[in-house]
């Protein structure tokens, strides 16, 4: 992996992610869970359905079950039995003569229709219906939902709550996953003091750790938070080692800049092989990506707005490629900008937005307002990303630009 810390080349922010993907090796140790403990897991195995859902025909609603060949609209039904959900009527239907059943329950032999009980008018034991139905009508099929050995999920899918309900309908209790990948975060800053703490003149509160571990929390990592370590190069590299020594990826905020304190690169150079550093997007230009001898490290900007982006858009893709988990694509579109931007060419722009629908009905999306990288309400009042290509100059009123959607990491 090529040192290009000395370098003053931007890469191309798309080049820079599919450098950083080639060279991340996913996790192979896998387990065996519950279903119950499965949520954001990544499947390790395929699943095929080892049964018919619905198991057996059945009735989609509450009414009366009938053979619709022995039945036309001028005969009346005799009622012969009764069909409730776990309590089948397991005798044959005899010609002109209907079940009571109720939603859900097992179709009795020798019916293949059902009317709804809003349709039927009962006098004592004599059952008329008032519109004659199709062949099948309000039925439930067997395997009309999944049939049995139907490929369901395929390896790498992230389960989520109703995937973890599918499994359970499929009377499967346990499921094949990759390990948990563990997750260091290294937060860098003489001013920086935590929220707990009183400022003294110069300081800020330290806010990365707080949005990083809530995104990574949504990836269902393990999380070590060493806290903040100051701008001291033995300092920093006692973090690092240590972090190498527990964890899959470290991710870092602040220091990989060009300020005199500045002590990340240096100490990343010393430890491990640095991949590129610089990207031409805005923000977070100072974005650096390389490898330990035990893990693979991320350095964000310090500024709150680089570093979230950063992450949102770099780092998560590349520990989801760890996790095994099948790519995710942003969800983009393109619609009318309603306010002008500005923008120089060079650098990709992920500018925050509002994207919304208006009173036509036409898709629009608006700018939060200033753009400043330490402006981090510009992402708390946002939905989407602005992109704008590098080579994009300013954007006029009315302008048509790609927008991507906030997905569930940042959301």
């Amino acid at each position: 992996m090529k040192d290009c810390f000395s370098s003053n080349t931007l890469l191309p922010f798309d080049q820079a992610l599919d450098n950083m993907l080639a060279a991340i090796e996913p996790v192979t140790e896998q387990e065996d869970i519950s279903i119950n403990d499965a949520q954001d897991r990544i499947l390790a195995s395929d699943i095929s359905s080892p049964v018919n859902v619905p198991p057996y025909d059945n009735s989609a609603m509450d009414g009366y079950a009938f053979s619709h060949h022995s039945f036309t609209e001028q005969q009346n039904l005799q009622l012969f039995g009764t069909s409730i959900a776990g309590k089948p009527f397991n005798e044959p239907c005899p010609p002109l003569h209907c079940i009571r059943i109720m939603t859900g329950a097992k179709m009795p032999i020798g019916c293949d229709t059902v009317e709804m009980q809003e349709n039927a008018t009962v006098v004592e034991q004599q059952i008329h219906f008032s519109a004659m139905r199709k062949l099948g009508a309000n039925v439930r099929k067997t395997g009309e939902d999944i049939k049995q050995g139907q490929l369901v999920y395929q390896r790498g899918k992230r389960l989520n709550a109703i995937d973890l309900g599918l499994l359970a309908s499929l009377g499967i209790n346990a499921v094949q996953v990759y390990r948990k990948l563990t997750v260091a975060l290294i937060a860098t800053g003489d001013e920086l003091k935590t929220p707990s703490e009183t400022l003294n003149d110069g300081e800020i509160f330290e806010s990365n750790s707080h949005v990083l571990s809530a995104m990574l929390h949504k990836l269902n990592v393990k999380v070590i938070n060493f806290g903040i370590v100051k701008d001291e190069e033995a300092a920093l590299k006692r973090a690092f080692i240590s972090a190498d020594e527990q964890a899959d990826a470290i991710i870092s905020c602040g220091g990989v800049s060009v300020g005199d304190a500045d002590y990340t690169k240096k100490v990343l150079e010393q430890l491990g092989q640095i991949g590129f550093w610089k990207i031409a997007m805005k923000p977070g230009k100072p974005f650096a990506f390389g490898k330990l001898p035990n893990s693979v490290f991320f350095g964000l900007p310090g500024n709150p707005v680089s570093a979230t982006v950063t992450a949102h858009v770099l780092a998560i893709p590349a520990l989801l490629k760890m996790q095994n988990c099948c790519a995710i694509k942003p969800t983009t579109l393109r619609v009318i900008c309603r306010d002008a931007l500005k923008k120089r060419a060079g650098r990709i722009d992920f500018q925050r937005g509002i994207f919304s629908i208006d009173d036509q009905g036409q898709a629009i999306v608006r700018s939060t307002g200033s753009q400043g990288s330490g402006i981090l309400s510009s992402l708390a009042q946002a939905n989407c990303y602005i992109v704008l290509p590098s080579e994009q100059g300013n954007v006029v009123a009315g302008e048509i630009v790609d927008v991507r959607l906030f997905d569930q990491f940042i959301g």
